[in-house]
């Protein structure tokens, strides 16, 4: 695997995101009971940027902030405080029924008792965000960038926001810059818009020279065929063919991954990946590649503990990203993505805070002996 990177960029990794805040009841309690309440800052995009950015790698948010709002600012500075630079648009809220920024309610689950998670988006102000807003000649070209990271939830939020990811798909591509593209299927962002959607986001991921999804984000975000989704099938022969059909209908996309995932209970899951990946000749010009994959890495599910599942998916991307802009080969990058995601699964926040790579390598050899 050779995906060639700018030497001279000054951001290794940049996210657009709509952010809001996550609020978890104590010792995981149902929500409609919890009594004492843990808030964090949250956006699946910025939980993939916190691994690069902890590893000290440098990060850049673009973001819509509700002017003058105390949550703004603790937004604000939760991820300036992980290390992250950040632009953000600031909207007027427009009064108390005006935009605020999303809410989301979430328990831990334990045990046999799954976790439950309720979205507030009513207002959001993240579905105003507009290509207008930023600069993209700045930020491509004079700054640079590695790697531009998009996801389908910010994609899927409004036609606005939609388009603002289309158009830095295709200038992120015209500069040089590689295109991320989680999918991320929501169906009720979908709804009634179907259409629409898998037209964008079939652009969106013809840009990309990564491609990340599960089983049902393939098929129902872009049509490719692939294991029952929802199902328990976790062989990787379903999974590899899937990739395979993605690769074919996307051939610009020099790696295409999946994680696998099979909940026990809410506190052991079997976690693994499968991962494509193929030479890329990509000094200069970027042009089409040959649809046929080079190389299948697969972790078979093997069993983590949970203490909060929300995130790890984002985790698994944000350290395939990492070993992608450290020039790693596709076995080692699928291998810290899934370290990555199941130490996600340790902490109670979204996103993953390594200490530096050896603790994330240490997960993987599973080494959990004290480090002194």
């Amino acid at each position: 695997m050779n995906i060639e990177l700018k030497s001279d960029a000054r951001y290794a990794l940049l996210v657009p995101t709509s952010m809001g805040i996550r609020l978890t009841p104590a010792s995981g309690q149902p929500f409609h009971r919890g009594g004492l309440f843990a808030m964090q800052a949250t956006s699946a995009e910025t939980n993939v940027a916190s691994v690069a950015a902890y590893l000290g790698l440098p990060v850049k948010v673009l973001t819509a902030f509700v002017a003058g709002s105390p949550v703004a600012r603790y937004i604000r500075e939760d991820l300036q405080g992980r290390g992250m630079d950040v632009e953000a648009v600031e909207v007027e809220q427009g009064g108390p029924w005006g935009y605020r920024h999303q809410i989301n309610m979430a328990d831990t689950g334990f045990g046999p008792r799954g976790p439950r998670v309720w979205n507030d988006r009513a207002g959001e102000v993240g579905r105003t965000l507009n290509v207008k807003d930023f600069d993209l000649k700045k930020l491509f070209e004079e700054d640079g960038v590695c790697i531009l990271h998009l996801s389908g939830l910010i994609a899927a939020l409004s036609p606005e926001s939609g388009e603002f990811c289309l158009a830095l798909a295709e200038a992120a591509r015209r500069s040089g810059t590689r295109v991320s593209f989680d999918l991320n299927y929501r169906a009720s962002f979908w709804k009634g818009r179907e259409a629409e959607l898998r037209e964008l986001f079939t652009r969106i991921a013809s840009c990309a020279d990564i491609l990340i999804g599960n089983e049902e984000d393939f098929q129902l975000c872009l049509g490719v065929e692939g294991p029952e989704t929802g199902g328990k099938d976790l062989s990787s022969d379903a999974f590899k063919s899937m990739i395979s059909r993605v690769c074919e209908a996307f051939p610009s996309a020099s790696i295409v991954a999946t994680t696998l995932r099979e909940v026990i209970d809410a506190n052991r899951h079997l976690w693994g990946a499968v991962l494509s990946s193929r030479p890329s000749e990509l000094s200069g010009e970027i042009s089409p590649l040959h649809c046929i994959p080079v190389e299948m890495t697969t972790i078979p599910p093997r069993e983590i503990r949970v203490l909060d599942r929300i995130g790890g998916g984002d985790g698994f991307v944000g350290g395939l990203l990492y070993g992608i802009l450290k020039g790693w080969d596709g076995e080692k990058c699928a291998q810290f993505g899934w370290a990555s995601g199941a130490m996600a699964a340790t902490l109670p926040t979204d996103y993953a805070t390594p200490a530096d790579e050896e603790q994330i390598w240490s997960i993987w050899n599973g080494n959990a002996r004290v480090k002194r």
